[in-house]
């Protein structure tokens, strides 16, 4: 956004959601990081300031607020040190359910941030975090309910914790290493993927584009086990559009810098990011490869 100093922008995200692991720090961690990324999208890999929204539930005791409300806190403020910024107010208050997020902001000029907007032709799309949190998370949900009964002949409850730890890295892991190398590596812009799933968020992309493109995703790589649980209830996975926390960024890359940047990233963060499509001559649209390909990964856990 344009601010009334010339060459000035506010660059400023807000986002929050209910918690969906059973470890408050961890859910603060996760709280941070989803702020975080909708910045980082945008290539910027600095944050000046941070507000936390916390609401805690009133089905909840005193005593359980109590002990969970300086875990939330901790763990938010903990990865905004991370990643090189503070938290600095805020709002708490009371309500039905416990939500968690906040505000992320930050001052820019020109060439500090990248618009989504400059897909070219032969591109590559590089998506920097597994797919797969919703079945991940639901199904270490089922553990110990009759709701498990649906998927215990496809996944045994030790990958089912595996496949939860999984997704508790990644949903806890800042984006903040892609945001600083979109800038080295000439990135033509991106999107984070979170709740429209990966071709929903594409699809906004592509719709984004000053050129006449088409997004085309041919790989989806996904949380080991998380495409069988998928086969019992259908988060549509498979299709793209199970929904996200905390995803990747989903960026829009020179074909013959991409792998270079997959494998930069991996040796800073430990962890890999993949070329899952590419940009083609087309009509402002993102669609699934007709012969998709399910890339099943084993990413470090929590």
């Amino acid at each position: 956004m344009k601010t009334r100093h010339e060459g000035i922008y506010l660059v400023q995200t807000t986002d929050f959601f209910y918690p969906l692991v059973d470890d408050p720090y961890i859910q603060g961690k996760i709280a941070a990081a989803n702020v975080l990324s909708d910045l980082y999208a945008m290539g910027v890999s600095h944050c000046d300031n941070v507000l936390m929204l916390l609401s805690l539930s009133l089905e909840m005791t005193k005593k359980q607020r109590h002990v969970v409300t300086p875990f939330l806190i901790r763990g938010f403020r903990d990865l905004c040190l991370e990643a090189g910024t503070t938290v600095n107010g805020g709002q708490t208050v009371l309500n039905p359910w416990t939500i968690v997020g906040g505000v992320a902001s930050y001052v820019a000029k020109d060439g500090e941030f990248i618009e989504p907007t400059g897909a070219e032709e032969g591109d590559v799309l590089v998506l920097t975090k597994p797919l797969g949190t919703q079945p991940a998370v639901n199904a270490h949900q089922w553990l110990g309910t009759d709701g498990y009964d649906r998927v215990k002949d496809v996944i045994t409850p030790e990958e089912t914790i595996a496949a939860y730890k999984m997704a508790m890295h990644s949903m806890s892991r800042l984006n903040q290493t892609a945001a600083k190398l979109m800038h080295d590596f000439g990135a033509h812009g991106a999107t984070d993927v979170t709740g429209f799933g990966l071709l929903g968020h594409a699809q906004n992309l592509a719709e984004a584009q000053l050129n006449k493109v088409d997004l085309v995703i041919h790989t989806l790589p996904v949380i080991a086990k998380t495409p069988a649980v998928n086969s019992k209830f259908n988060f549509k996975l498979v299709e793209g559009f199970s929904a996200e926390t905390s995803g990747g960024l989903l960026i829009m890359l020179p074909k013959e810098k991409a792998q270079e940047f997959c494998d930069k990233i991996e040796s800073i963060d430990g962890v890999p990011a993949w070329i899952v499509g590419k940009v083609v001559k087309g009509e402002n649209n993102a669609r699934l490869a007709d012969d998709i390909k399910i890339a099943e990964v084993n990413t470090p856990q929590v």
